[in-house]
């Protein structure tokens, strides 16, 4: 009796919403078009005829809403009655959940949006990039023998009363590929390097040395006896090696995702841990171009405590040395107390190899590399090389380097100096080990045996350095007091990086730009499959069965993925400036890891759907499941799925932590399919033609997946005419006037009055875009409406041409020296339009020579309705030293600013500044770009990193690809020729402003609605068919949570532990959280979100379906150091912008 009085109530009120929102559909109605975009005969008989139609529609889709809503009541008392499901499928019934609909406004909780809303205050002696950016001429007067600098001078007698103390930090910098594949680099190089530091350490107690990548250490590691690997603890005991920083490589800071740069530092800090038991506590980036607070904010999160950069803009790292700011607390944007404060020290000098140094005169600082000695292989170009040190020179030789230590310490605030020893590949032979230490070590015996220079001298590591600069000033060791000698507190970031002249690093930002797609591809299924075996290896404890699951081997395939993924956050792999051979290694690699993880999705995904646990088996030749999902390549990795006599079951995994309404799209061989979900209902499918298939025999079916947050769904595929299946319809255009295709059977062609722009449109939006002759050249889009409140606004889109400079300095891999402003592209024969309508999405694509351009909308409430999918297609292998980029034109007036993200992280604000070149304003874009003005916001979110730029108000321009004849002169000795045919995906997100932003406050934050548009894009749902066999067992749906994580919440990833001994995964799990910061200051009606928010609070037991928290502990960011909380360890709590890891064992 209860049940059903509940069914009436629940049913009653879905009925009210159905009349309301039918009376809200009609007051939208638009009087000229239906809504496939054709015209219709004007004048009022016309208008009524189409708020008939529009209303008759309107009533059948609510009818059909009606009936699954009565149907799925009758089906749940059926299936509370007598649990049965399903009776002629495979699909046996579990926890089905009905998504109800979404609430009409967002449960945001006001206090929740108080974070993003606050006025900023500077620290009273900060330092805001943003305001150097505005201070500074970016001139480049000759400085004389430090060329970007200044004439440094001093008295002798400066030191008198506190001597100098001087670090001299050896250190060998190692690309974990670059002009030689990884392997190359350690078979030819490295393995010597780390050979002989064993030895040369051991040689003499007062040598010292550093090291920062793991990949390296690892592989040499695993070839060394027992004897060596005591030798280098030994070492590391004594202080005479530290590990810096221990991340897997030194990473690019630019085009990487804070989830890779999270994973490559974890899988790092956790070989250390299990094989040396070794804490890093400084970081060390030397040569990455240009450098994010994101990754201070990681260091810190991860327990560290000081961390050095380098490469810095020179008009930066002069000013910087004027005011003595180089060494600095570096402090996030969004941060109003101290809690994410980081020690940094900026090196003031060109280049981190010897020349540049020791002190300001690279003339000089050279005569000290004694690598260098005559009879070597490389000398100094400034044609005076070094002397070996004798009793005869020494004095001449300490009075002439003590004095570049002197003026190199006049840069800053304190008397303890550092300087680094070493270049790319150092101390490969026992012979430099030699050279450089014995030197050096009678230089130091001379200077510190004579106290009236008033210097001490002596090898360190950079730890070494950090601890006696904390004393000298009065600082905690590791903490973040800022001591007596206050120094300065420092927000923003160092982009865009010039190293010299008008030589901006912004070529980089897009470079390869196909393996930089493929890398986000890893990424996110890397992410899927690291959640779905995590949640396996945990039901199978709770089932406390023996399973033939391959734990040990997913493992090592996941292994195996994160070092890949993690190799190629090198800064010379992302950023595409490796050698054309290298590139492809990186690539091999990262589409290898792509088919594993994918192996470990299915198997997981299999045991966790089969109904029968220990009917379970593993057999790789010939998997249960088979993927099916869309990837790099728009159709590449899919299996035709083809139908006999028995249905095929589709089982659909949503690797978010959302309930969420998405778009799943299948390869079949026959386009007469019905689509079933779980309750055995026919969900409402579009079959499409498939049109880079030259056999015409297979057709793409696309239909709306209802998805539980991290769950799999069950549906059922079955051949057979059904009307809820509809055949999407074509029109196909050129040069202004329609044209015909045939052969085009199974689907209806349409037509228009000529000349009239195309529409296409959806619940939310509708977009007209232009097909005349006039316009083809020039654009696509022209128009966006806005259906809440019927404003229209102009967004453009077109395509623009760079050239490069004819100046002997040219663009090349790193460098973007464009010739001029952009040209229009303007294609030499008219492109053919391809109009797609249908009943769940429609689409425009335009096939230029170099660009296949599609705008797509989803015709689905919710956040994937409420964006325009573009997919650009690029091929400009025919090119010559010419970079393509996409234009986007609007009327917002967003005037000099706009806003780029940092590593999807956080979003910096950008100034176009015209004092300064071009190519100086492009900045890295890895997840979005946005402008905005008082009244609203256009956002670009991005599926791959690419560089951006605003270059006058109202617009935005993304580079897609480059292809470059030469060489940029920074040592990569070759163009970019290598280009591939290659997809990029955006999703544009028009939202209007309710309150405004403050105009200068040097953070800003995505809408919800963003953050939620952007893990669509990035994390699609992924599609599996049940393989043909005759035994086809019982399916039934995964539900591993009760309801969506809260809205602002990311898991960012839930990561299976290694175990201490062996190779395979122990009892418990990484949880990496993120509470995502968010602007409430966006409409938010109507989209559609199936989550609130909690103030950032998760009662994990609570959310979790059939799985116990057996332990939780807060722990670090890569779980080196364990957190003592006096909190209920139950409850997770994050504060806005909070990046969080626990150790949680599941049962």
């Amino acid at each position: 009796m209860k049940l059903s009085r509940q069914f009436t109530v629940c049913g009653s009120a879905i009925f009210c919403v159905v009349v309301f929102s039918l009376y809200l559909m009609l007051d939208h109605i638009d009087q000229s078009k239906n809504p496939n975009g054709e015209r219709i005969q004007n004048g009022p008989l016309g208008i009524l005829q189409d708020k008939i139609d529009h209303l008759e529609r309107l009533l059948a889709e609510n009818n059909e809403i009606i009936a699954n809503i009565r149907d799925s009541v009758i089906n749940l008392r059926e299936t509370v009655k007598d649990g049965k499901m399903f009776p002629e499928g495979n699909m046996s019934q579990g926890d089905v959940e009905l998504l109800l609909p979404a609430p009409a406004l967002l449960p945001i909780h006001s206090e929740d949006c108080q974070f993003a809303a606050r006025t900023y205050s500077k620290a009273a002696d900060g330092v805001q990039m943003l305001d150097v950016y505005d201070l500074l001429s970016f001139d480049n007067p000759d400085g004389g023998v430090w060329k970007q600098g200044f004439d440094i001078s001093y008295q002798d007698n400066e030191w008198d009363n506190e001597q100098l103390q001087v670090f001299v930090v050896p250190h060998s910098h190692n690309d974990p590929g670059w002009l030689k594949t990884f392997d190359d680099y350690y078979r030819d190089q490295t393995q010597h390097i780390l050979n002989n530091m064993v030895v040369k350490l051991h040689e003499d107690s007062r040598r010292k040395m550093i090291w920062s990548e793991i990949s390296y250490f690892s592989k040499w590691w695993d070839s060394i006896d027992e004897q060596k690997r005591d030798a280098v603890r030994r070492l590391i005991e004594s202080g005479q090696l530290e590990v810096a920083t221990g991340g897997w490589v030194m990473p690019d800071e630019a085009n990487s995702h804070y989830f890779a740069l999270i994973d490559q530092l974890v899988e790092g800090h956790q070989w250390l841990e299990i094989n040396l038991g070794v804490k890093p506590k400084t970081g060390w980036a030397v040569d990455p171009f240009g450098h994010t607070p994101t990754h201070a904010y990681l260091l810190r999160q991860a327990g560290l405590s000081n961390m050095l950069i380098q490469r810095v803009h020179y008009s930066v790292k002069k000013h910087f040395s004027s005011q003595k700011t180089l060494e600095f607390f570096w402090r996030q944007n969004w941060d109003q107390d101290s809690s994410s404060d980081i020690l940094c020290h900026m090196m003031p000098f060109y280049s981190y190899d010897v020349p540049h140094t020791c002190g300001p005169d690279p003339k000089i600082c050279c005569q000290f590399d004694f690598k260098r000695l005559p009879g070597g292989r490389i000398s100094c170009p400034w044609r005076i090389p070094p002397q070996a040190i004798t009793d005869n020179n020494i004095q001449e030789r300490v009075q002439t380097l003590l004095d570049q230590y002197r003026k190199k310490s006049k840069l800053f605030r304190t008397n303890v100096l550092l300087a680094p020893l070493g270049d790319d590949f150092r101390y490969t032979e026992a012979v430099e080990w030699d050279q450089q230490f014995e030197n050096y070590q009678k230089l130091f015996d001379y200077m510190n045996s004579h106290p009236e220079l008033h210097v001490q001298a002596q090898f360190g590591t950079i730890s070494d350095y950090f601890e006696a600069l904390r004393k000298s000033t009065g600082m905690d060791p590791v903490g973040m007091n800022v001591g007596q000698l206050a120094l300065p507190v420092l927000s923003g970031d160092f982009f865009t990086y010039a190293d010299r002249d008008d030589h901006y690093w912004s070529g980089y930002f897009t470079s390869r730009p196909f393996y930089k797609r493929l890398d986000r591809v890893l990424e996110s299924h890397l992410r899927a499959a690291e959640v779905l075996y995590s949640l396996t290896l945990a039901n199978i404890q709770k089932y406390g069965q023996p399973s033939d699951y391959p734990a040990v081997d997913n493992y090592k395939l996941l292994t195996e993925a994160r070092r890949n993924l993690g190799l190629f956050q090198h800064h010379d792999a992302i950023t595409g400036t490796g050698k054309d051979w290298v590139v492809v290694d990186y690539g091999t690699r990262l589409f290898h890891s792509i088919l594993n993880v994918k192996r470990v999705i299915v198997s997981s995904a299999h045991w966790l759907v089969l109904k029968d646990k220990p009917a379970y088996y593993h057999d790789p030749s010939n998997p249960f499941l088979q993927m099916v999902t869309e990837s790099v390549a728009k159709k590449c990795f899919i299996k035709m799925l083809n139908f006999f006599a028995v249905p095929r079951l589709l089982v659909v995994y949503n690797p978010t932590e959302q309930a969420r309404t998405s778009m799943v799209t299948v390869y079949v061989t026959t386009p007469k399919v019905r689509v079933l979900n779980a309750l055995g209902h026919v969900v409402r499918a579009q079959v499409s033609a498939v049109w880079n298939d030259a056999s015409h025999a297979a057709t793409d079916l696309s239909f709306v997946a209802q998805a539980a947050p991290l769950g799999l769904s069950v549906y059922q595929l079955m051949e057979g005419m059904e009307p809820r299946t509809e055949a999407a319809k074509y029109m196909f255009l050129q040069d202004g006037g329609q044209i015909s295709v045939s052969k085009l059977e199974h689907f209806p062609q349409f037509y228009q009055q000529d000349a009239a722009p195309v529409h296409i449109e959806n619940p939310h939006l509708k977009l007209s875009i232009s097909t005349t002759a006039a316009l083809w050249n020039i654009s696509c889009l022209q128009k966006m409406r806005l259906k809440e409140d019927d404003s229209e606004f102009l967004v453009k889109v077109e395509f623009v041409w760079y050239g490069t400079t004819s100046n002997k300095d040219k663009s090349g891999a790193y460098l973007f020296l464009p010739d001029k402003e952009a040209t229009i592209y303007s294609p030499s024969q008219p492109p053919v339009v391809r109009v797609t309508k249908g009943p769940l999405f429609s689409e425009v694509t335009t096939t230029f020579t170099q660009i296949t351009h599609t705008l797509r909308l989803y015709n689905i409430h919710g956040v994937e309705g409420q964006s325009v999918e573009l997919c650009n297609t690029v091929d400009i292998r025919g090119e010559i030293n010419r970079e393509i980029a996409m234009r986007i034109t609007s009327d917002l007036n967003s005037k000099d600013r706009f806003f780029t993200d940092l590593n999807g992280y956080q979003v910096q604000p950008r100034k176009t500044m015209a004092k300064l070149p071009l190519q100086a304003n492009f900045y890295p874009m890895t997840s979005m770009v946005y402008l905005q003005d008082s009244s609203a916001r256009l956002s670009l979110l991005t599926a791959q990193s690419l560089g951006a730029a605003s270059l006058k108000s109202g617009q935005l321009e993304v580079i897609m690809d480059r292809r470059l004849n030469q060489d940029d002169n920074r040592g990569l000795g070759q163009g970019v020729l290598d280009n591939k045919i290659t997809a990029n995906s955006f999703r544009l997100l028009l939202e209007k402003r309710s309150s405004a932003e403050e105009e200068t406050a040097p953070n800003s934050y995505p809408s919800i609605l963003s953050h939620m548009s952007y893990m669509y894009l990035n994390h699609p749902l992924i599609s599996m068919a049940v393989s043909q066999r005759s035994d086809a067992p019982s399916l039934i749906p995964y539900i591993p949570l009760s309801a969506s994580f809260p809205c602002d919440m990311h898991l960012v990833n839930l990561r299976a532990i290694q175990s201490k001994e062996g190779g395979g995964p122990s009892e418990q799990a990484a949880l990496i959280l993120h509470r995502k910061g968010f602007d409430c200051g966006f409409s938010n009606r109507n989209t559609g979100l199936l989550c609130s928010t909690t103030h950032g609070k998760i009662l994990l037991e609570k959310l979790l379906t059939d799985l116990k928290v057996k332990s939780i502990t807060p722990v670090s960011l890569s779980l080196m150091h364990t957190h003592n909380s006096d909190a209920d360890p139950q409850e997770i709590s994050l504060k806005p912008m909070e990046i969080r890891t626990y150790r949680l064992q599941l049962s």
